[in-house]
């Protein structure tokens, strides 16, 4: 039995752990720049607001005290997600994380009584250990998983826990009731098509012809049928393959047309790229970079321009992307543009341990590649003790416009104690200073 344990509103729940205050009030979680709101407490969600609503249309309500409204903190909702997962692997025999909130893992073994003993026990443990509210639905593939998870929080005879049994009388009931668009992969489009065949609810498309839908669709469809009648043929992506390429990108804080804000910018992408090259232990053959203006300015003149630059040879040294990078950017950079986002990648990635090596490779050449892994490495444990960013190349740049707008965000709460103690630190020296 496969189980899939989703935090409730995680955004919103991770703040409420650190501010107990926060419950029973309607929050929300505003997107990059504070442009958009991407997660909802309960509360909000009944007041009518919409995911993905502007933030500047709810002011009236924050105003007046209605609504709270919070700054994204992705270090805080990371180091959260980390402590689920964390419990997780402790109580059962396998976790495969899906996404920031929501994680497959494995239950088998269990008597039926048993099953939904321990899921129960999963739902209480993870919210008494973590402070995060969680459901879990239990099937015997990834695709009912889904949908007994759905069961499990929107349906009020199921408080947060729903056992799926494929063949059940209860499972036929509430397949029914699911329309096929909430079906796991099915999509807008894929939707419209099935509703024009006659195909409305999640039932409908389980006792569909598999061997059709795959001819009129794909053989993912297949699957998707072959699961919902409890048939395991979807495996989940291994986290730890090798990504094929690695994108660093942001859009800014506000527009800017000055070569070397942009400069800074290409250099923090390069170097967080170049970080995450070497944590899967990959090597770049070339480096990509672009440039975007505001494509919501009709009025302003617009500019989109990339371009690749091929290394000497494959790298995963943060000076080598970068000088890669940076030479991109000479090349494609015109001034009198408004530049609103940035963004590097890394392409052609190769396994660091099967790497090519060239025929006019020397003693000194294996010299100097020693030195790199070692430098880099040295970088990324000081990195990794003392927080992100403390070791990098290039001064430190405050207020540069490429920064994200966050006006709102909370305190950058951590469970990772040499992180707590340094920003609290900062957070004393800064207020000596402002001291008269």
């Amino acid at each position: 039995m496969i189980g899939l344990v989703d935090c409730n509103n995680f955004y919103v729940s991770c703040e409420r752990v650190f501010n107990p205050r926060l419950n029973g009030r309607a929050v929300g979680i505003m997107s990059n720049n504070d442009g958009c709101i991407v997660a909802r407490s309960n509360e909000l969600k009944a007041m009518g607001v919409e995911m993905g609503t502007p933030a500047h249309h709810v002011r009236h309500l924050v105003d007046r005290g209605e609504v709270i409204l919070y700054s994204s903190n992705y270090e805080l909702y990371g180091d959260m997600s980390h402590r689920v997962q964390a419990t997780l692997e402790q109580e059962t025999a396998g976790v495969e994380p899906y996404s920031i909130d929501e994680m497959f893992v494995r239950m088998d073994g269990f008597t039926p009584e048993a099953l939904l003993e321990h899921a129960k026990s999963l739902h209480w443990k993870i919210h008494r250990y973590t402070g995060i509210p969680v459901c879990v639905g239990v099937a015997a593939t990834h695709t009912l998983a889904k949908l007994a998870n759905r069961i499990a929080k929107k349906h009020p005879g199921y408080p947060g826990v729903c056992i799926f049994h494929a063949d059940s009388d209860e499972a036929k009931h509430l397949l029914q009731q699911i329309e096929v668009g909430d079906v796991w992969g099915i999509g807008r489009r894929l939707n419209e098509r099935l509703q024009i065949l006659g195909i409305k609810t999640a039932w409908d498309l389980r006792e569909a012809d598999a061997k059709r839908l795959r001819r009129k669709f794909s053989v993912n469809m297949e699957r998707t049928v072959l699961e919902l009648r409890g048939i395991s043929c979807l495996e989940m992506n291994d986290l730890h393959e090798p990504k094929k390429r690695i994108m660093t990108s942001r859009s800014f804080g506000r527009p800017t047309p000055h070569l070397q804000d942009l400069q800074g910018a290409i250099r923090q992408h390069a170097q967080r790229g170049a970080e995450k090259l070497r944590e899967q232990q990959s090597l770049a053959r070339a480096v990509l970079v672009f440039l975007k203006t505001d494509r919501f300015r009709p009025d302003l003149p617009q500019y989109s321009p990339s371009l690749v630059v091929e290394m000497e040879r494959p790298s995963q040294d943060t000076r080598d992307i970068l000088h890669a990078a940076q030479e991109a950017l000479r090349k494609i950079y015109r001034p009198k543009y408004g530049y609103k986002k940035a963004g590097v990648m890394m392409l052609d990635l190769t396994d660091e341990n099967r790497q090519q090596l060239s025929l006019m490779d020397t003693p000194q050449t294996e010299e100097e590649r020693q030195r790199s892994h070692k430098l880099m490495a040295t970088m990324d444990a000081l990195n990794e003790k003392m927080g992100k960013g403390t070791v990098r190349l290039g001064l430190p740049e405050k207020n540069a416009p490429w920064h994200l707008r966050c006006a709102h965000r909370s305190p950058r709460y951590t469970t990772n104690w040499d992180e707590l103690m340094r920003a609290y630190t900062d957070e004393v020296a800064a207020k000596k200073s402002a001291w008269p």
